[in-house]
């Protein structure tokens, strides 16, 4: 998200950032360019309009011609800005309630409310350790009752039963009814979405939210329909109570429209953002890192909060002690690592959220380099472990067996075999060094399977800190 507004946002400031002195002039200039890319961003005009004004009024009073270097401090009003647009932190769920607390999902068709009904219990059985039950009124869309019960195992999250044939208020009341018996803490309820906003959809969620009471009302919504997003976002929030928004498919939405936009129109918090279609795809929403990875600035807290949720805490150290002690790196540490990586949402994700790595970001996903762990994981598969522990023993005939096996090419196999060769002369500098000397032997080069599996960063480019 956020791709080509962060790279023309990161030009204009870099240039203003540069200038030894800030002048009207040059600031009225930056403030179009940033205007520009706001509106190619599909931001809301008045959003734009209310932002530049804002970023104008601070920009030529005294913040920016007091300043040691008033470069940076056009920057940190931007970001500033930014932020607030957004909101100014995380808004999390209010569930302070006699149990069970009641959160009802609303939104159109399409958006992904029944996906992220699982996403948040899986989020709060896991973070939060409550106990969560899950409900389906949408008795118009075909299976989607079963849907929430296959996601609901999927989780662990208790299913309350429901009938096509029933009542949406029925349902709702019984359900609430059942997780009081059970003594769950919280539960959701999914409710049916329409194609588009009409009398009837906002009638019945009306008298749903009326007979549920709930803690918590969400909005779901599509960030990749852009201003609608927003503009939806308002129709509903003039029929309920809205106390938040979830904006799902950021993954798949460049532009950032609707992360910019919902908050001033709506008033109302983004509380989440799903980031993909696996079930733990989705994020709390931080507008202070959002608005530091716009900026080319990185987000170094949710990369250290991916490191700890998803890398295998076991497999790392018995790497470390492996390394530590001098043994081998061989392909199956190879194999593991490139699996460590993917779990984190791969290379592009990772450097994504390095500071001043979003234009190499863009230009690992553009030459395939998440796509490259998928092919060198399965030229590993294709081995056997001797061979994994062993390469070289790998003589023609098991090359051309392996090759078969994946899919792949000689070719293929052997730059593999030569990032391997890399990677155990990097590993060999660890011994008694740790990740400094590691990224000094890597000379500032990429993790292996960016650009046509060659790796490589621009020169002079090295990683933050070494």
């Amino acid at each position: 998200m956020f791709e080509s507004l962060s790279e023309q946002l990161s030009q204009t400031l870099r240039t203003l950032t540069g200038k030894a002195r800030i002048t009207e002039d040059n600031i009225q200039e930056a403030l179009l360019d940033v205007r520009r890319a706001l509106l190619e961003a599909d931001v809301a005009l008045p959003v734009v309009k209310d932002f530049i004004e804002r970023v104008k009024m601070r920009a030529l009073g005294q913040e920016v011609s007091k300043s040691l270097s008033p470069g940076q401090a056009f920057l940190r009003i931007v970001q500033a800005e930014l932020q607030a647009l957004m909101g100014s932190e995380n808004s999390a769920l209010d569930l302070r309630a006699v149990p069970p607390a009641v959160v009802l999902m609303a939104g159109l068709q399409g958006a992904g409310k029944t996906t992220t009904v699982a996403k948040l219990a899986l989020l709060l059985k896991t973070r939060d350790k409550k106990s969560v039950m899950v409900a389906s009124a949408d008795v118009y869309r075909p299976a989607a009752i079963k849907q929430l019960e296959t996601l609901a195992g999927e989780v662990g999250a208790t299913f309350f039963p429901s009938d096509a044939s029933q009542q949406p208020t029925d349902i709702v009341r019984a359900a609430i009814s059942e997780a009081k018996r059970r003594f769950v803490d919280v539960l959701f309820i999914d409710t049916a979405g329409r194609l588009a906003i009409d009398e009837a959809m906002m009638e019945e969620i009306k008298a749903l939210h009326a007979v549920a009471n709930p803690i918590e009302t969400l909005f779901v919504v599509d960030a990749m329909t852009g201003q609608d997003a927003a503009n939806t976002a308002k129709a509903f929030n003039e029929a309920l109570p809205l106390t938040g928004v979830i904006l799902t498919k950021t993954d798949g939405d460049a532009r950032g429209g609707a992360a910019l936009s919902v908050r001033q129109i709506t008033g109302k918090p983004i509380k989440f953002i799903g980031v993909g279609e696996k079930i733990d795809g989705l994020e709390p929403f931080y507008p202070d890192r959002l608005a530091s990875r716009i900026l080319g600035m990185g987000d170094v807290l949710s990369l250290i909060e991916d490191v700890e949720k998803k890398v295998d805490k076991e497999k790392a150290q018995k790497l470390a002690n492996k390394i530590k002690k001098g043994d081998r790196f061989d392909l199956q540490d190879f194999k593991e690592q490139l699996e460590q990586m993917r779990n984190m949402g791969g290379i592009t994700n990772l450097l994504d959220k390095m500071p001043g790595m979003g234009a190499v970001a863009k230009t690992a996903a553009s030459t395939a380099g998440d796509k490259n762990f998928v092919m060198m994981e399965a030229i590993i598969n294709s081995m056997t472990m001797k061979e994994r522990h062993n390469p070289d023993i790998l003589n023609g005939s098991r090359k051309r067996r392996i090759t078969q096996g994946s899919g792949t090419t000689l070719q293929d196999l052997n730059r593999l075999l030569k990032q391997h060769k890399q990677m155990q002369l990097v590993m060999k500098k660890m011994k008694g060094g740790g990740l400094a000397n590691m990224m000094r032997g890597l000379g500032g080069r990429l993790p292996p399977g960016m650009g046509g599996m060659g790796g490589g960063m621009p020169p002079g480019g090295r990683f933050p800190g070494f």
